[in-house]
C-alpha cells in the first residue's frame, strides 16, 4: 500500500468488535427550498432564480446498533438537493446538533449532495477554493442567509429522525439501468473535452467507463412498514443544469413516483456514486434519442426517473423477503492526507493572465461581472495556490472519509467529484458483497484519473482539482483498507 498519513477521527469506532445486534432506524425529510429570488450555483455565469420548478429537500436516515459487548454505534446519512457540501456547513450542522442532542456523537453525521446545478450558491469569500459570483447585495437571498436557514433545517431533520428511531430491518439490492454517459470526449491528438463533439472527424473515443448499476438500501420498522430507501446512482442530478429555476432535478420525480407506489411516509435519500466524469446528457446518437423522446411524449427527465424507479421496484420485489433485523454494523471514519496537485509555472502564468484579463474587463464594463466574476476568481485561485506552494512545495490536503459496514454491504464516502474508474476499483476490490460509493460528502472538486489529466480539459485541469491522480490512488487504497479490515477473519 502507498505510504500515507492517517489521522483517526473517531477512535471509539476503530476497534468495534464484530457482533450482530438489533438496529434502530429513523428517517425524516425537511424542506430546504430557498426564499426567492436566489442565486444558483453550478455555471460560470450568474443566474438569479425567480421561480421554483420543484422543491429542494434534505432526506435523513439514522441507523443505530446496540449490543452489550460491542456498545452503541450510529450513522446519520443526510442527502441534500445541493451542488456540494461546504466544510463550514458540515461543521455548523454538527455544532447545532450537539446543542440539540447533548452527548450525541456528531462526528457520525455524513452530509452529501446530489449535485444539482439548480440549487443556491453556498460559498462566499470565506470559503476556499474560490469560485465566487457577484451576487447583488439587495433584493436577493444572501449566501449567509441561506446557510443559516439550511443549517437549522438539516439539524432539525436529524433530531426528528433520531427521536423517531425504532427497531427495524434492512436489506439491499441492485439492478442495471442506463442513466449516465461518460461526458469526456477524446480526439486524435489526445486532447479531451467535456461535452466535446463526437460528430468530428478527429473523434476517437469516449474517455472512460460508465457505471450503470443502481444500488439501494431498504429500511422497514418493526411492524413491517416501509420507512426509507437510499438509492445510489453514479450520475449527477444535472438533466436541467442550465435552467434558471430552483430544481432538485431527477431526484424530485424519483421521490414522488416512489411515494405513489410505497406511500407518503417513505423517505428517499439520493446518493451519487463516483461520477466526476459522468452526466445524464447523451454524447452521441442525439438525433435518434430526440426522435424517440418526441414520438413517445416522454421527456428525458421523465425517462431517467422512470428507469431509476423501475430498477428500485425490481430490486424491492426480489430482496423484500431477505430482511435483516440484527446485521453487523460498524462505522469508522478517518481524516487522511492526500498530496495536493502541484501547479506548474505554465499553469500559474496562464491563470494569472486569464484572471487579470477578466478583472480588467469587469473594470471597463461592470455589467460583465455576471459573466466573468466566477471566471476571474476560479483562475485567481490558482495564483493563490501557486504563491502558497512556493512556501510549501509539497502541500497536503486533509479530507474526511467514512466507511460503514451494514451486514454484507459496505458504504464509503468521499468529498470529491470522483471519476468513475476510482469507484469501480473500490467496488471491484472490496470484500463486501455489495459496495456503495457516495461522492460529494463534502466540498467537492473533481478528482481525475491519469488518462483524464493527460487529455486535459475542464474537470481535469489544475483549476478543477485540488487533488490529482496520486491522491486518487491513496484515497482508493485508504478506503479499501478500511472496508476490508471490517471483514478480517471472515471467509
Amino acid at each position: 500500500m502507498r505510504k500515507r498519513l492517517i489521522f483517526t477521527l473517531l477512535w471509539g469506532s476503530m476497534f468495534t468488535s464484530i457482533y450482530a445486534s438489533d438496529i434502530y432506524i429513523g428517517a425524516s425529510t425537511v424542506d430546504i427550498t430557498p426564499r426567492l429570488p436566489v442565486a444558483l450555483m453550478g455555471q460560470f455565469h450568474l443566474r438569479i432564480a425567480n421561480e421554483i420548478a420543484t422543491p429542494l429537500s434534505a432526506n435523513v436516515i439514522v441507523i443505530e446498533s446496540k449490543e452489550q459487548k460491542a456498545g452503541v454505534d450510529t450513522v446519520v446519512f443526510v442527502s441534500c438537493d445541493l451542488v456540494y457540501i461546504p466544510s463550514q456547513i458540515l461543521a455548523l450542522v454538527r455544532e447545532k446538533v450537539s446543542k440539540l442532542l447533548p452527548g450525541f456523537s456528531v462526528d457520525k453525521i455524513i452530509i452529501s449532495a446530489t449535485h444539482t446545478h439548480t440549487s443556491p450558491v453556498l460559498t462566499d469569500s470565506t470559503d476556499k477554493p474560490a469560485f465566487l459570483y457577484k451576487i447583488p447585495t439587495q433584493g436577493v437571498t444572501q449566501v449567509n442567509e441561506y446557510r443559516d436557514f439550511l443549517v437549522d433545517r438539516i439539524a432539525s431533520g436529524i433530531v426528528n429522525a433520531w427521536e423517531k428511531r425504532a427497531k427495524g430491518s434492512v436489506t439491499w439490492g441492485l439492478r442495471r439501468a442506463s442513466i449516465p454517459y461518460n461526458r469526456r470526449v477524446v480526439y486524435a491528438d489526445g486532447e479531451a473535452k467535456m461535452y466535446g463533439s463526437a460528430n468530428d472527424p478527429n473523434f476517437m473515443k469516449i474517455e472512460g467507463y460508465e457505471d450503470h448499476d443502481i444500488h439501494c438500501l431498504i429500511f422497514w420498522n418493526n411492524t413491517g412498514d416501509l420507512i426509507a430507501m437510499s438509492i445510489d446512482v453514479a450520475c449527477p442530478a444535472q438533466e436541467v443544469e442550465g435552467d434558471i429555476r430552483v430544481d432538485a432535478d431527477y431526484w424530485h420525480p424519483v421521490r414522488e413516483k416512489l411515494k405513489e407506489i410505497y406511500g407518503e411516509q417513505l423517505v428517499v435519500a439520493g446518493w451519487i456514486g463516483a461520477a466526476g466524469d459522468q452526466s445524464p446528457h447523451p454524447i452521441y446518437r442525439k438525433g435518434a434519442l430526440k426522435r424517440m423522446e418526441e414520438l413517445s411524449g416522454v421527456s428525458r427527465m421523465e425517462d431517467i426517473s422512470q428507469r431509476i424507479v423501475e430498477s428500485v421496484e425490481k430490486s424491492y420485489a426480489i430482496v423484500k423477503g431477505d430482511r435483516y433485523q440484527n446485521p453487523v454494523m460498524m462505522h469508522r471514519s478517518e481524516v487522511i492526507e492526500l498530496p495536493m496537485r502541484v501547479v506548474t509555472v505554465e499553469e500559474y502564468l496562464e491563470s494569472k493572465r486569464i484572471s487579470k484579463a477578466a478583472a480588467a474587463e469587469i473594470a471597463r464594463n461592470p455589467g460583465k461581472a455576471d459573466q466573468l466574476h466566477a471566471r476571474m476568481t476560479w483562475y485567481g485561485d490558482i495564483v493563490r495556490r501557486y504563491q502558497e506552494q512556493k512556501v510549501n512545495p509539497n502541500p497536503q490536503y486533509k479530507t474526511e472519509i467514512h466507511i460503514i459496514r451494514l451486514g454484507d454491504v459496505a458504504i464509503c464516502t468521499n468529498q470529491f467529484e470522483l471519476f468513475t474508474d476510482y469507484g469501480i476499483r473500490i467496488q471491484a476490490q472490496s470484500k463486501a458483497l455489495q459496495t456503495f460509493v457516495i461522492q460529494l460528502a463534502g466540498p467537492g472538486t473533481y478528482l481525475p484519473t491519469r488518462d483524464a489529466v493527460r487529455g486535459g480539459g475542464y474537470s481535469a485541469v489544475c483549476q478543477s482539482n485540488l487533488v490529482g491522480p496520486d491522491g486518487g490512488d491513496i484515497l482508493v487504497d485508504a478506503t479499501l483498507e478500511l472496508i476490508n479490515s471490517m471483514w478480517d477473519g471472515e471467509e
